[in-house]
Protein backbone atom coordinates (compact mmCIF):
# COMPACT_ATOMS: atom_id res chain seq x y z
CA UNK A 1 0.00 0.00 0.00
CA UNK A 2 1.22 3.59 -0.37
CA UNK A 3 1.87 5.43 2.84
CA UNK A 4 -1.22 7.57 2.21
CA UNK A 5 -3.24 4.96 1.61
CA UNK A 6 -6.09 3.85 4.35
CA UNK A 7 -4.37 0.01 5.75
CA UNK A 8 -6.65 -2.21 5.79
CA UNK A 9 -6.93 -4.05 9.90
CA UNK A 10 -6.75 -7.45 11.21
CA UNK A 11 -7.28 -7.73 15.34
CA UNK A 12 -6.29 -11.03 16.41
CA UNK A 13 -7.79 -11.05 20.23
CA UNK A 14 -11.30 -8.94 21.06
CA UNK A 15 -10.88 -10.09 24.89
CA UNK A 16 -11.20 -7.37 27.40
CA UNK A 17 -8.86 -4.77 25.53
CA UNK A 18 -9.19 -6.06 22.07
CA UNK A 19 -12.99 -5.25 22.00
CA UNK A 20 -12.15 -1.79 22.57
CA UNK A 21 -9.71 -1.35 20.14
CA UNK A 22 -11.77 -2.86 17.37
CA UNK A 23 -14.58 -0.34 17.81
CA UNK A 24 -12.23 2.93 17.42
CA UNK A 25 -10.81 0.58 14.65
CA UNK A 26 -13.79 0.76 13.00
CA UNK A 27 -14.85 4.34 13.80
CA UNK A 28 -12.04 5.88 12.54
CA UNK A 29 -12.78 4.34 9.37
CA UNK A 30 -9.85 1.80 8.56
CA UNK A 31 -11.32 -1.76 7.17
CA UNK A 32 -11.30 -4.24 10.01
CA UNK A 33 -11.37 -8.25 10.48
CA UNK A 34 -11.08 -9.57 13.97
CA UNK A 35 -11.11 -13.19 15.12
CA UNK A 36 -10.66 -14.35 18.48
CA UNK A 37 -9.67 -17.93 19.98
CA UNK A 38 -13.87 -18.48 21.66
CA UNK A 39 -15.31 -17.33 18.90
CA UNK A 40 -18.09 -15.98 20.81
CA UNK A 41 -15.80 -13.04 22.32
CA UNK A 42 -16.01 -11.91 18.58
CA UNK A 43 -19.15 -11.92 17.49
CA UNK A 44 -20.08 -8.94 19.25
CA UNK A 45 -18.35 -6.61 16.96
CA UNK A 46 -19.99 -8.29 13.82
CA UNK A 47 -21.42 -4.39 13.54
CA UNK A 48 -17.82 -3.08 12.84
CA UNK A 49 -16.41 -5.63 11.42
CA UNK A 50 -15.50 -8.79 9.18
CA UNK A 51 -15.53 -11.82 12.13
CA UNK A 52 -13.06 -14.63 10.45
CA UNK A 53 -13.60 -18.35 11.47
CA UNK A 54 -9.27 -18.65 11.66
CA UNK A 55 -6.55 -17.04 11.79
CA UNK A 56 -5.18 -17.53 8.11
CA UNK A 57 -8.81 -16.18 6.73
CA UNK A 58 -8.30 -13.45 9.31
CA UNK A 59 -4.36 -12.06 7.92
CA UNK A 60 -5.24 -12.94 3.94
CA UNK A 61 -4.60 -9.27 2.33
CA UNK A 62 -4.44 -7.71 5.81
CA UNK A 63 -2.07 -4.74 5.48
CA UNK A 64 -1.32 -4.12 9.69
CA UNK A 65 -1.83 -7.28 11.72
CA UNK A 66 -2.75 -6.85 15.21
CA UNK A 67 -1.74 -9.59 17.94
CA UNK A 68 -3.60 -8.50 21.43
CA UNK A 69 -3.34 -11.67 23.73
CA UNK A 70 -2.63 -12.97 27.18
CA UNK A 71 0.86 -14.36 26.34
CA UNK A 72 3.91 -14.88 24.10
CA UNK A 73 2.67 -18.26 24.13
CA UNK A 74 -0.59 -17.53 22.88
CA UNK A 75 1.16 -15.05 20.28
CA UNK A 76 3.49 -17.53 18.90
CA UNK A 77 0.72 -20.39 18.36
CA UNK A 78 -1.67 -17.70 16.81
CA UNK A 79 0.79 -16.19 14.74
CA UNK A 80 2.14 -19.84 13.56
CA UNK A 81 -1.25 -20.18 12.46
CA UNK A 82 -1.18 -17.04 9.81
CA UNK A 83 2.33 -18.58 8.43
CA UNK A 84 1.83 -18.85 4.63
CA UNK A 85 -1.32 -16.21 4.50
CA UNK A 86 0.53 -12.60 5.28
CA UNK A 87 1.13 -10.45 3.01
CA UNK A 88 5.24 -9.36 1.35
CA UNK A 89 4.32 -5.75 2.88
CA UNK A 90 2.38 -6.73 5.76
CA UNK A 91 3.37 -5.21 8.95
CA UNK A 92 2.73 -7.17 12.32
CA UNK A 93 1.89 -4.63 15.25
CA UNK A 94 2.41 -6.99 18.72
CA UNK A 95 0.64 -5.39 21.08
CA UNK A 96 0.46 -8.04 23.85
CA UNK A 97 2.47 -7.91 26.78
CA UNK A 98 5.46 -10.45 26.54
CA UNK A 99 8.04 -9.34 28.54
CA UNK A 100 11.72 -9.36 27.46
CA UNK A 101 12.47 -13.11 26.55
CA UNK A 102 9.30 -13.16 25.28
CA UNK A 103 9.26 -10.16 22.73
CA UNK A 104 12.92 -11.86 21.69
CA UNK A 105 10.99 -15.06 21.07
CA UNK A 106 8.66 -13.09 18.63
CA UNK A 107 11.28 -11.56 16.83
CA UNK A 108 12.97 -14.18 15.83
CA UNK A 109 9.56 -15.44 14.54
CA UNK A 110 8.31 -12.09 12.93
CA UNK A 111 11.87 -12.96 10.79
CA UNK A 112 10.94 -16.44 9.94
CA UNK A 113 7.41 -15.50 8.66
CA UNK A 114 9.20 -12.98 7.27
CA UNK A 115 7.34 -9.94 7.90
CA UNK A 116 8.04 -6.61 9.17
CA UNK A 117 7.28 -6.37 13.10
CA UNK A 118 6.31 -3.32 15.34
CA UNK A 119 6.38 -4.11 19.16
CA UNK A 120 3.98 -1.88 20.15
CA UNK A 121 2.41 -3.05 23.56
CA UNK A 122 -0.33 -0.37 25.59
CA UNK A 123 -0.37 1.52 28.69
CA UNK A 124 -3.72 1.16 29.83
CA UNK A 125 -6.97 -0.70 30.42
CA UNK A 126 -10.73 -1.27 29.31
CA UNK A 127 -11.78 2.02 29.71
CA UNK A 128 -8.73 4.05 27.85
CA UNK A 129 -8.96 1.11 25.04
CA UNK A 130 -13.07 1.83 24.21
CA UNK A 131 -11.78 5.73 24.82
CA UNK A 132 -9.05 5.42 22.13
CA UNK A 133 -6.60 6.91 24.71
CA UNK A 134 -4.04 4.30 25.27
CA UNK A 135 -0.37 4.93 25.41
CA UNK A 136 1.88 2.98 22.63
CA UNK A 137 4.85 2.52 23.50
CA UNK A 138 6.32 1.74 19.99
CA UNK A 139 9.40 0.54 18.55
CA UNK A 140 10.35 -0.90 14.82
CA UNK A 141 11.90 0.68 11.83
CA UNK A 142 10.88 3.66 10.53
CA UNK A 143 9.80 2.58 6.97
CA UNK A 144 6.69 0.92 8.87
CA UNK A 145 5.36 4.06 10.96
CA UNK A 146 3.15 5.33 7.99
CA UNK A 147 1.35 2.22 7.57
CA UNK A 148 0.97 1.96 11.40
CA UNK A 149 0.24 5.56 12.01
CA UNK A 150 -3.33 5.82 10.96
CA UNK A 151 -3.78 2.43 13.38
CA UNK A 152 -2.03 3.95 16.66
CA UNK A 153 -4.36 7.21 16.39
CA UNK A 154 -7.21 5.55 16.09
CA UNK A 155 -6.57 3.31 19.37
CA UNK A 156 -4.35 5.73 20.95
CA UNK A 157 -3.92 9.14 23.32
CA UNK A 158 -0.40 9.71 22.24
CA UNK A 159 2.23 7.80 20.98
CA UNK A 160 5.81 6.75 22.26
CA UNK A 161 8.67 5.58 19.22
CA UNK A 162 10.83 4.11 21.79
CA UNK A 163 13.83 3.12 18.89
CA UNK A 164 13.96 1.78 15.85
CA UNK A 165 14.52 -2.00 17.08
CA UNK A 166 11.71 -4.19 18.01
CA UNK A 167 11.73 -5.00 21.63
CA UNK A 168 11.85 -1.40 23.46
CA UNK A 169 8.48 -0.79 23.30
CA UNK A 170 8.28 -4.36 25.42
CA UNK A 171 11.00 -3.41 28.03
CA UNK A 172 9.36 -0.23 28.82
CA UNK A 173 5.89 -1.18 29.12
CA UNK A 174 7.73 -3.50 31.60
CA UNK A 175 9.11 -0.65 33.80
CA UNK A 176 5.90 1.43 33.42
CA UNK A 177 3.36 -1.78 34.58
CA UNK A 178 6.23 -2.28 37.95
CA UNK A 179 5.30 1.45 38.71
CA UNK A 180 1.63 0.46 38.33
CA UNK A 181 1.87 -2.14 40.10
CA UNK A 182 3.49 -0.85 43.25
CA UNK A 183 0.90 2.25 43.13
CA UNK A 184 -1.80 -0.59 43.69
CA UNK A 185 -0.27 -2.55 46.45
CA UNK A 186 1.10 0.04 48.38
CA UNK A 187 -2.69 1.76 48.28
CA UNK A 188 -4.00 -1.42 49.13
CA UNK A 189 -1.41 -1.95 51.97
CA UNK A 190 -1.97 1.62 53.10
CA UNK A 191 -5.93 1.17 53.13
CA UNK A 192 -4.99 -2.46 55.40
CA UNK A 193 -2.94 -0.47 58.19
CA UNK A 194 -5.36 2.33 58.53
CA UNK A 195 -7.99 -0.43 58.74
CA UNK A 196 -5.95 -2.60 61.37
CA UNK A 197 -4.73 0.60 63.33
CA UNK A 198 -8.29 1.08 64.22
CA UNK A 199 -9.48 3.67 61.63
CA UNK A 200 -11.53 3.66 58.58
CA UNK A 201 -9.21 3.06 55.66
CA UNK A 202 -11.36 6.09 53.74
CA UNK A 203 -9.13 8.48 56.03
CA UNK A 204 -6.24 7.44 53.88
CA UNK A 205 -7.52 8.73 50.99
CA UNK A 206 -8.81 11.66 52.38
CA UNK A 207 -5.53 12.27 54.23
CA UNK A 208 -3.80 11.92 50.65
CA UNK A 209 -6.30 13.79 48.44
CA UNK A 210 -4.96 16.13 46.30
CA UNK A 211 -1.67 16.23 47.77
CA UNK A 212 2.14 16.01 45.97
CA UNK A 213 1.74 11.47 46.50
CA UNK A 214 -2.07 11.79 44.91
CA UNK A 215 -2.58 10.30 42.09
CA UNK A 216 -5.93 9.62 39.91
CA UNK A 217 -4.90 6.38 39.90
CA UNK A 218 -4.86 6.25 43.79
CA UNK A 219 -8.49 7.13 44.29
CA UNK A 220 -9.80 5.68 41.18
CA UNK A 221 -8.39 1.91 42.87
CA UNK A 222 -8.36 3.00 46.63
CA UNK A 223 -12.00 3.37 46.53
CA UNK A 224 -13.42 0.41 44.51
CA UNK A 225 -10.95 -1.44 47.06
CA UNK A 226 -13.19 0.41 49.68
CA UNK A 227 -16.04 -1.18 47.66
CA UNK A 228 -15.41 -4.13 46.52
CA UNK A 229 -15.88 -3.35 43.46
CA UNK A 230 -13.52 -5.54 41.45
CA UNK A 231 -15.32 -5.60 38.05
CA UNK A 232 -12.11 -6.70 35.84
CA UNK A 233 -10.56 -3.36 33.94
CA UNK A 234 -7.54 -5.48 34.13
CA UNK A 235 -7.42 -9.06 35.84
CA UNK A 236 -6.10 -9.73 38.70
CA UNK A 237 -3.79 -12.97 37.16
CA UNK A 238 -3.00 -11.01 34.44
CA UNK A 239 -1.11 -8.35 36.48
CA UNK A 240 0.63 -11.53 38.80
CA UNK A 241 1.93 -12.52 35.44
CA UNK A 242 3.41 -8.94 34.30
CA UNK A 243 4.93 -9.09 37.44
CA UNK A 244 6.49 -12.30 36.88
CA UNK A 245 7.71 -11.19 33.57
CA UNK A 246 9.04 -7.94 35.42
CA UNK A 247 10.97 -9.97 37.83
CA UNK A 248 12.30 -12.05 35.26
CA UNK A 249 13.47 -9.13 32.68
CA UNK A 250 14.89 -7.67 36.43
CA UNK A 251 17.42 -11.03 37.33
CA UNK A 252 18.30 -10.90 33.77
CA UNK A 253 19.22 -7.76 33.82
CA UNK A 254 21.22 -8.34 37.43
CA UNK A 255 18.59 -5.55 39.18
CA UNK A 256 17.46 -6.12 42.68
CA UNK A 257 13.74 -4.87 42.62
CA UNK A 258 13.03 -3.88 46.17
CA UNK A 259 9.58 -4.02 46.57
CA UNK A 260 8.59 -6.35 43.88
CA UNK A 261 8.89 -10.01 44.97
CA UNK A 262 6.50 -8.76 48.31
CA UNK A 263 4.18 -7.40 45.29
CA UNK A 264 4.24 -10.68 43.68
CA UNK A 265 3.40 -12.72 46.94
CA UNK A 266 0.52 -10.70 47.38
CA UNK A 267 -0.81 -11.12 44.11
CA UNK A 268 -0.69 -14.87 44.20
CA UNK A 269 -1.83 -15.01 47.45
CA UNK A 270 -5.25 -12.93 45.95
CA UNK A 271 -5.24 -15.11 43.16
CA UNK A 272 -5.17 -18.75 45.45
CA UNK A 273 -8.11 -17.07 47.02
CA UNK A 274 -9.95 -16.93 44.05
CA UNK A 275 -9.87 -13.18 42.64
CA UNK A 276 -8.12 -14.11 39.67
CA UNK A 277 -11.12 -13.41 37.53
CA UNK A 278 -11.33 -10.00 39.24
CA UNK A 279 -10.11 -6.41 38.46
CA UNK A 280 -6.61 -6.26 40.62
CA UNK A 281 -7.79 -3.92 42.69
CA UNK A 282 -9.07 -7.07 44.39
CA UNK A 283 -5.40 -7.69 45.88
CA UNK A 284 -7.21 -6.02 48.87
CA UNK A 285 -9.30 -8.12 49.22
CA UNK A 286 -6.68 -11.18 50.30
CA UNK A 287 -5.06 -8.77 52.61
Amino acid sequence: MSPSSTPSVTLLGTGTMGAGMARNLAAAGLPLTVWNRSAEKAQPLADVATVAGSVAEAVEGADVVLTMLYDADSVAETMEQARGHLGADTVWVQQSTVGVAGSDRLVALAEDLGVTLVDAPVLGTKKPAEDGALVVLASGPESARAVVGPVFEAIGGRTIWVGDQPGGGSRLKLAANAWVVTVLEGVADSLTLTRELGLDPALFLEAVSGGAMDAPYVQLKGKAMLAGSYEPSFALSGALKDVELILAAAGSAGVDLGAMPGIRDHLARAVDAGHGDEDMAATYAAH
